[in-house]
């Protein structure tokens, strides 16, 4: 009896302590995941449904005027301003992460063909322009882009810009601020990805006749696809809803998402707007990774990539 008592006993006390140290491990992190993203998303999406008051401050009652001047819809009718800025901001995230792919690709490919003292300085180098403030990287964009500048004269000589107007602002200088910003977030995947390359898939490919593209589309590509699909989140996302890069090298041309957000709680004064934005980020936050998801796990063989 006090044998058969004892083992409830010692296992129960197991129990209480690894929910003890499950406990102080998992606290902290949910705690500031509660803190810094469920409560104020939670306020956002209160807010969104609520109208805008007279200096531009959410009151009740509730309603859904947000939503209809987010697609649109205002008193003087209908205006498809709001849905350009969304493409806008889908066509400039496509667009930047297409290239920061294409980009990333040689060169973490390059890192990984180094020796190995070299990797680590190399990847040094990818990173360290992060480091600085992503305002000061814009302002240097635009000197470099500005009218008069030697990029700037190169482009007026081959006629892709026009006469002392220079590449900053535009489109163009919007979409090289983002590669150039997001570049560092696909590199390191993938070469985590390149440096495990079973070469020997390579080299069956090759050796089989297939040209390069065959063999890096079969043998390259489907063992560093969970490297990609996880520099395309950590690129599309924040691109998605980029603030600083379109506000000073689109020198407000090229307004995205973002822009429309921090306008309405600043300039405009309309939070529930505002807000309703906000969700709109959110919403095709969870589509993007939920498509990413299923494209992973329709490539990876039908093994599902974890992102």
């Amino acid at each position: 009896m006090s044998y058969s008592g004892a083992v409830p006993t010692a296992r129960s006390r197991a129990m209480v302590r690894e929910t003890r140290h499950l406990l102080f491990t998992v606290a902290p992190g949910a705690f500031w995941i509660f803190i810094f993203l469920v409560l104020p998303s939670a306020y956002l999406m209160g807010v969104a449904f609520m109208t805008n008051g007279p200096y531009g401050l959410p009151q009740m009652p509730l309603s859904l005027d947000a939503f209809e001047r987010l697609a649109g819809v205002g008193f003087l009718g209908w205006s498809p301003g709001n849905l350009y800025t969304l493409l806008r901001s889908l066509w400039q995230t496509l667009v930047s992460t297409v290239l920061v792919v294409i980009v990333a690709y040689p060169v973490a490919y390059y890192i990984t063909t180094c020796r190995e003292k070299w990797r680590p300085v190399l990847l040094l180098l990818v990173v360290v322009p992060s480091w600085t403030n992503q305002v000061i990287r814009a302002f240097g964009w635009m000197n470099l882009l500005a009218p008069e500048t030697p990029l700037s004269s190169l482009a007026e000589s081959i006629g892709l810009v026009a006469p002392n107007m220079g590449l900053y602002p535009s489109n163009f200088a919007v979409t090289l601020g983002l590669v150039y910003n997001f570049l560092p977030f696909m590199v390191l995947p993938l070469y985590a990805a390149l440096e495990k390359l079973d070469t020997a898939q390579v080299q069956a490919a090759q050796d089989l006749y297939a040209s390069p593209v065959r063999a890096f589309w079969h043998a390259v590509f489907p063992q560093t696809l969970p490297g990609l699909l996880a520099g395309t989140v950590l690129v599309a996302i924040p691109a998605f809803g980029m603030y600083v890069i379109p506000e000073l090298l689109g020198g407000g041309k090229g307004m995205m998402l973002g822009n429309l957000v921090a306008n309405q709680f600043a300039g405009s004064s309309n939070w529930p707007l505002g807000a309703a934005g906000a969700i709109l980020m959110l919403i095709a936050t969870f589509i993007g990774l939920f498509a990413m998801r299923r494209i992973g796990k329709r490539l990876g063989g039908g093994e599902e990539v974890v992102i």
